[in-house]
């Protein structure tokens, strides 16, 4: 049975169509990426898997079925807004929101002091969360998110506001609670993160469901006219390049349609100013494919 199932969902605000028909589903066991520029309609799908808003149209399951109370204590969500108490203790806070998702108390403690030890909060308990850092205040949230052991865990930029090494280990939690089963649900516009951790992703653009499918099946249909290349030379300013990556000396170029890779190679082996020390054709990072796609939306 999957976690989630949206069949058709739209939903308009005055004369703004948010969402369009949408329609996919998230299986336990999976991080699925919600991806989309800002305004594409991502927090109105949230809000209405969420109950929050009720589509005008569409069908909407959770667990199953329709969403219920007892439901919502199978849910951890975390915005991409912070909104803790912040003249409340940090433990205090936990504990409150904690007992608001039916939690006793004894429990709440016991998990929230591992969470607190793991994420290196244990020493900032008792202060204030305005006391705190932008990256605790994360990782607070991120503890408020999943210490009732939720089913389904929606996560909105996770990663914002930490430090390479918080980032790492919030990751990999996350990755450990796939692998308990866990349905995990990711909006982030970091295309690495996502290339990294989600199984299959659908970006929304406009309200509308424009791309869906498995990180590598994605990658595999929009490579063929993306090339690896190292050596000197005007790379990203050849006007055939529609985005140019460089990582540890090796360009990552996306081609436009008026050139091929095999056109591209002969074109730079005839020019003085270039030098090639190692071609080769290339998937896409889901980067180049969001903005390639996404650029087309606005461009048509």
């Amino acid at each position: 049975m999957n976690t989630v199932v949206i069949e058709q969902a739209s939903k308009k605000f005055g004369d703004t169509q948010a969402v369009a028909n949408i329609s996919f589903h998230i299986a336990p066991g999976e991080i699925f990426g919600l991806l989309g520029p800002n305004g594409a309609g991502k927090t109105t799908t949230i809000r209405m898997m969420l109950d929050i808003l009720r589509p005008d149209i569409g069908h909407i399951e959770l667990f199953g079925g329709p969403m219920t109370e007892a439901k919502k204590n199978r849910i951890g969500y975390l915005p991409e807004e912070r909104g803790l108490y912040t003249d409340i203790k940090l433990m205090d806070v936990i504990l409150y929101l904690a007992s608001l998702k039916g939690m006793d108390k004894g429990t709440a403690v016991s998990r929230a002091e591992t969470y607190l030890k793991q994420l290196d909060l244990w020493e900032h308990r008792d202060k204030k969360m305005s006391a705190l850092s932008r990256g605790m205040h994360q990782k607070a949230q991120f503890i408020v998110t999943v210490l009732h052991d939720p089913d389904l865990i929606i996560v909105d930029e996770p990663f914002s506001g930490l430090d390479p090494v918080n980032t790492e280990l919030i990751k990999e939690m996350l990755l450990d609670m796939r692998q308990q089963g866990k349905s995990i649900i990711m909006s982030t516009h970091q295309m690495h993160q996502v290339e990294a951790m989600c199984d299959r992703i659908v970006l929304i653009n406009r309200g509308e469901v424009v791309l869906e499918g498995s990180v590598p099946e994605v990658r595999r249909r929009y490579a063929g006219n993306s090339v690896e290349i190292s050596g000197s030379g005007p790379f990203a300013s050849l006007p055939q390049i529609i985005h140019a990556e460089q990582q540890n000396g090796l360009w990552h170029l996306a081609l436009n349609d008026t050139i091929t890779p095999n056109a591209l190679l002969r074109e730079l082996a005839l020019r003085e100013d270039v030098k090639i020390e190692h071609f080769s054709m290339a998937l896409p990072s889901l980067n180049e494919i969001f903005i390639r796609i996404v650029g087309e939306e606005v461009t048509s």
